[in-house]
């Protein structure tokens, strides 16, 4: 067996050796992505204007990762080179975040490889989206919530509902972030809480007026929209038990690292479906188990926060697996606290699944970067070849014709103009 001594070194030789792997997906083309198109799209309205009713005049996208946008757009450091290594710094400090959460209790190297040969994980780093940034800001805020638990600091504190805000404004699912944050304080503190408001009158108060600033400004702030995405998402057919089922798929893609379409050349599409929805709810209810009834020592506002997101997302009428990166390194760090079974059985199988988890990553990291340093691969598969057109217009000097019969003028503007 080898000394634990020398496996920590490989360990941490693996480690490196991943985080130079990623930061070589700073040379990527810029990724087109739905959402992406539309943060730049918001970006230039603010930026250069555009007509009223214009779609990204009209969008409901929070202004968070839009104003990064702006402001390296100002400083001239708008390219995909920046953005990739912003989202590398933006989960290192969230990382970093959560090991100072969890402190000794957490299992670092297994934390890290379960978040950074995640497939998603992978993906949405390469892509300049939001979802880094939040993860960031929410980590962050759970951080300084704990210690203020610790060191009863009203600086720590203030500094949690700051980056709360920072998250809210990033993404809207941080609305879940502020609730976990409030439940925390009424769980923890239940019979110091109207101490605590009295005392600190001038803090409650201002976190009382940016409440009611935030709810003055629900319109600007895209808030309002959101019913309205509700209703036409259920007038199309969605229902609510296809929306429980499609969550728990997301947590299979996610638990078996893996996408589902992956299985569909080899599965037929409804068996496909099927089984992730199944193992989904497996996955789920084990991570249930390994957080609220097996002993650990989990703190409580990420469980609280933990419940809230997760209610949250359950009731977003939306199928992505990315929904769940930002909270992944949680996820991540609550499952490194588990020993490995001691019967010989579940040892073997628990051992095996790891191996195909880890295996995949590494296949799923080689093939993200693979694709970064090779453009005429990466425009075949970028985003299912959807932009194939665009890429080559810019990257190679013409389309090929029978790839698509229209090139899309605000994907070839981005293209253009931040490659």
């Amino acid at each position: 067996m080898m000394p634990a001594s020398r496996a920590s070194g490989w360990l941490k030789v693996a480690i490196y050796a991943l985080a130079a792997v990623y930061l070589l997906n700073c040379l990527t083309p810029i990724r087109l992505h739905v959402d992406m198109v539309r943060y730049f799209l918001i970006k230039d309205c603010i930026e250069y204007g555009c007509p009223p009713d214009s779609d990204a005049a009209k969008d409901y996208m929070p202004y968070g990762y839009t104003a990064l946008l702006l402001l390296l757009s100002k400083l001239h450091l708008l390219h995909s080179f920046v953005l990739v290594l912003i989202n590398i710094l933006y989960l290192t400090g969230g990382l970093w975040m959560v090991k100072k959460l969890f402190g000794e209790t957490l299992r670092p190297y297994v934390t890290l490889f379960i978040v950074l040969l995640n497939w998603t994980v992978i993906k949405y780093v390469t892509h300049p989206m939001s979802e880094m940034q939040y993860l960031f800001f929410s980590m962050s805020s759970l951080y300084f919530f704990h210690r203020y638990t610790k060191d009863k600091r009203i600086v720590s504190l203030v500094a949690a509902f700051a980056l709360s805000g920072l998250a809210f404004l990033t993404r809207s699912v941080g609305i879940s972030l502020v609730a976990a944050l409030v439940a925390g304080l009424v769980w923890q503190y239940r019979q110091a809480v109207m101490q605590l408001i009295l005392r600190n009158r001038i803090y409650v108060f201002v976190l009382f007026t940016v409440i009611v600033v935030v709810l003055i400004f629900s319109k600007q702030l895209g808030l309002d929209h959101y019913t309205g995405v509700f209703t036409k998402q259920f007038q199309k057919g969605v229902t609510f038990a296809g929306m429980i089922k499609w969550h728990f798929a997301e947590w299979s893609e996610v638990g078996f690292n893996t996408s589902i379409v992956k299985l569909f050349p080899y599965i037929p599409s409804g068996a496909a479906k099927l089984i992730f929805t199944i193992t989904g709810i497996l996955f789920f209810a084990a991570f249930a188990w390994v957080l609220f009834i097996r002993k650990n020592s989990v703190p409580f506002i990420v469980r609280a926060y933990l419940v809230c997101y997760t209610v949250l997302m359950f009731d977003w009428p939306f199928y992505d697996p990315r929904f769940w990166v930002p909270v992944l390194p949680l996820i991540a760090a609550v499952l490194a606290q588990l020993p490995l079974p001691t019967a010989r059985m579940p040892r073997v199988l628990a051992t095996a699944f790891c191996a195909v988890y880890l295996v995949l990553g590494v296949v799923a990291v080689g093939y993200f970067t693979y694709t970064s340093l090779n453009k005429k691969v990466m425009v075949r598969t970028q985003a299912n070849g959807a932009y194939r057109n665009e890429y080559e217009t810019v990257l190679f000097g013409k389309p090929l014709s029978d790839t698509a019969h229209r090139v899309d003028p605000d994907a070839l503007s981005i293209i253009r103009r931040y490659n």
